[in-house]
């Protein structure tokens, strides 16, 4: 594949600093260098430039630091749209769970200029299924799944076009454990597909990944979007947003091995990776084993 790494050192959609640390975290682990190894060709992007919160006011406080996020999202929007057109492999590295819309904005640009279909793997203990309505925070991180189905505010759903940027039909979430209730409202009104970590447990995460993926099937283009907390502590303590009871290693690499079986995966993002609250790069380096399996990385 034709790799395009794009970093997004944005933490403005979390409650915690740091995870505008977890692309350099990502790189230094050896990505670049152990996907080449893999024969893929790789090129680095460089990282977009966000502003710190530092440098701006909190502003809604429902809705935090909206302008930036708003102004971040939309040129990530456009470089991942031009990096599809290129025929090239989006690999996302965040920043906060943010920046998903922004990707899920320029794939669904992209998708929709050649008439094809977007599906999106949610890997994630969180729904992501708030909006400034429902939110108990106030923290973008917690609304981009909701705003790429077109909920939420239209300064966020508007990112890339005035358009759903994916259909409810073409999303499933995997390894979900800590809902808001204005979360589950949304999951159900909508009938997005969600594989709970409860459902992990009582079926095993073979039955489990191969139904989401069956689900996903009549999407032309697949893109991941894994959240590192999906992972238990114990396995990626460096995230802003750690919940107990997540997937273990093995389940984990399961996931992507399976995603890469299927040779459908068109773009990925791993994202909340946070060095601050890591040890000695842990997390990060976990996340690259992850990118490794989900590009073909195999035991034998």
């Amino acid at each position: 594949m034709d790799i395009r790494i794009i970093g997004v050192p944005m933490d403005l959609g979390a409650g915690r600093r740091g995870v505008d640390m977890g692309p350099s975290a990502i790189r230094i682990a050896g990505v670049t260098e152990r996907l080449r190894a893999l024969g893929h060709a790789v090129r680095d992007e460089g990282d977009l430039v966000v502003k710190g919160p530092e440098q701006q006011r909190v502003g809604n406080e429902r809705l935090r630091y909206l302008p930036e996020i708003v102004r971040d999202c939309s040129l990530l929007a456009a470089k991942v749209a031009k990096i599809v057109g290129e025929k090239g492999f989006p690999l996302v590295l965040g920043g906060d769970h943010a920046v998903a819309i922004g990707t899920i904005a320029g794939l669904a640009m992209a998708a929709r200029a050649a008439h094809q279909s977007l599906g999106v793997l949610w890997i994630d203990a969180h729904g992501d299924m708030n909006t400034d309505a429902t939110t108990p925070s106030g923290n973008i991180h917690g609304m981009p799944l909701a705003a790429s189905l077109g909920l939420g505010a239209r300064e966020l759903t508007s990112i890339g076009g005035p358009f759903a940027k994916v259909s409810p039909k073409n999303v499933v979430l995997v390894a979900t454990r800590d809902l808001d209730d204005g979360e589950r409202a949304n999951i159900r009104r909508l009938g997005v597909k969600a594989y709970t970590m409860e459902e992990i447990d009582r079926h095993g995460m073979a039955v489990v990944i191969g139904k989401a993926l069956r689900h996903l099937g009549r999407a032309v283009r697949l893109h991941v979007s894994f959240d590192l907390d999906a992972v238990d502590p114990s396995v990626a303590p460096g995230v802003g947003t750690p919940v107990k009871g997540g997937l273990n290693y093995r389940e984990a690499h399961l996931i992507m091995e399976a995603v890469a079986d299927t040779g459908r995966m068109t773009s990925l993002e791993v994202v909340e990776n946070n060095p601050i609250l890591d040890t000695r790069n842990q997390s990060a380096e976990f996340a690259v084993e992850m990118i490794l399996s989900a590009f073909g990385k195999r035991i034998l």
